[in-house]
């Protein structure tokens, strides 16, 4: 077919813009869908989406499931003869007898449900970039503003008639120039900044956009006649969940330690294990939850101290604090390892050497059992009235660390158990012990190795 030449060149163009915008995010690509209009200051939308309508999605997805799993329910009654009796339940039962409706029943509910779950916590993912967006926008706004006005300092300046003058006033005119170029100019990196940060947001939309849109085409797929199983629900959420089960189990082996004789091989391997997996929560936790460094760091560079920093922050550090024993022990067994020579001037294979700086490793892991808490010194020598209070306290913080850790996980497993007000009991029971224990001990731990 022939188009007339305007034509050809239009849709050449818009062919070019659509080869282009192939890997861009949703909210920068050349034609959207999506209105811009909220964010007039970024040029576009980063977050784009509603979460009314993934709310409404969510809420019909559910309330089918619910039905199917209220009609296999019912036929599984029919089809048991003690529901109803009769020539026609007879009949009834001898025509499903063997067919796949109440599997396909079971199926359908079980896939759907799991669609819902993943819509619910798109909506929750959703209403955190949006958050995001909108103090971008309001960040863009105000470096818009500053770059206007330094734009009009230097449009001024460059009129003024002193700059075609000689003399003293010429050179006040032109630094005044100079300096108002480069207000402008910073102004601008500013603008461009905070732009920068919201094309990030958007590229990170899109990932997480991708990754939920996966997990929902992956329970449609399953829809009927295959049971998804429990082993694939099983996975998803060990994914899912996977920091925060890191970190039960470092909870875990840390009340293990405290039925093991100090100071003992038991003790030792029990302490590095804990440290192991602490330092696997802190990974996991930087690396498969962006939200918490957004958190993070919108808490120190902008003053927003809500709950979920203080509870990633509070978590973070407790992870990071437990995971320090093994890193001493591997510091104190380094110099060990770089040793080319025996204490009997013969030289060393690498094996030796790394099997004498394990060796030195396992030492101080059997010492870093016994550390002490500077603190609790403290008080028995300034307030002994107070020294009973703190060892109880002392004694009950690695159980107070495995309940909070036990009820995330909880939590995640059961949707009744995740609330806000429970969440900040939890965040405040973590954040009450690790000050006067796990902090006061780490420096023990800093003490021993460094000496």
């Amino acid at each position: 077919m022939t188009y007339p030449s305007g034509i050809e060149q239009s849709n050449g163009l818009l062919d070019s813009q659509a080869r282009a915008d192939l890997d861009k995010p949703q909210g920068l690509k050349s034609h959207p869908g999506v209105s811009g209009v909220a964010y007039p200051n970024l040029g576009f939308n980063p977050a784009p989406g509603s979460t009314d309508i993934v709310h409404g999605l969510y809420a019909k997805l559910a309330n089918c499931a619910k039905v199917l799993e209220d009609s296999h329910g019912l036929v599984t009654k029919l089809m048991d003869g003690s529901y109803w009796q009769g020539d026609a339940a007879v009949a009834f039962r001898e025509e499903l007898d063997g067919g796949p409706l109440p599997l396909n029943l079971k199926n359908a509910a079980h896939s759907i449900r799991k669609a819902a779950r993943q819509l619910d916590r798109w909506e929750g993912e959703l209403e955190d970039f949006q958050r995001r967006a909108k103090r971008l926008e309001a960040d863009a706004k105000d470096a818009q503003d500053a770059l206007d006005t330094a734009k009009g300092r230097a449009t001024k300046a460059e009129a003024d008639p002193d700059l075609d003058k000689k003399g003293s006033r010429h050179d006040e005119a032109q630094k005044s120039l100079t300096h108002a170029n480069t207000a402008m100019e910073e102004a601008q990196a500013a603008l461009d900044a905070v732009i920068g940060k919201a094309k990030k947001l958007a590229e990170e939309h899109e990932d997480k956009a991708r990754y939920r849109a996966g997990k929902i085409s992956d329970a449609t797929e399953k829809l009927a006649p295959h049971e998804p199983g429990f082993f694939d629900e099983a996975l998803d959420w060990v994914t899912d969940n996977l920091p925060d089960i890191l970190s039960w189990a470092a909870a875990g082996l840390g009340i293990a330690i405290l039925f093991v004789a100090t100071g003992g091989t038991a003790a030792a391997v029990l302490l590095l294990a804990a440290a192991a997996l602490s330092a696997a929560a802190v990974a996991t936790k930087l690396t498969m939850k962006p939200e918490i460094w957004a958190s993070l760091k919108d808490g120190f560079t902008k003053g927003e101290l809500d709950a979920d920093f203080w509870a990633n922050m509070v978590g973070l550090t407790a992870d990071a604090l437990g995971a320090l024993p093994g890193v001493g022990a591997v510091v104190k067994g380094v110099p060990v390892a770089l040793r080319g020579v025996s204490a009997a001037g013969e030289a060393l294979t690498l094996g030796e050497r790394l099997a004498a700086a394990g060796g030195k490793s396992m030492e101080a892991a059997k010492e870093f059992t016994g550390l002490t808490n500077p603190f609790t010194e403290w008080v028995v020598t300034k307030a002994p009235r107070l020294a009973t209070t703190v060892d109880v306290a002392e004694a009950a913080a690695p159980w107070a660390g495995f309940a909070t850790a036990t009820y995330g996980l909880s939590a995640s497993l059961v949707d009744s158990l995740e609330n806000d007000a429970a969440g900040n009991v939890a965040t405040s029971v973590d954040g009450t012990f690790l000050g006067p224990i796990d902090v006061a001990e780490t420096v023990d731990l800093a003490r021993r190795i460094f000496q």
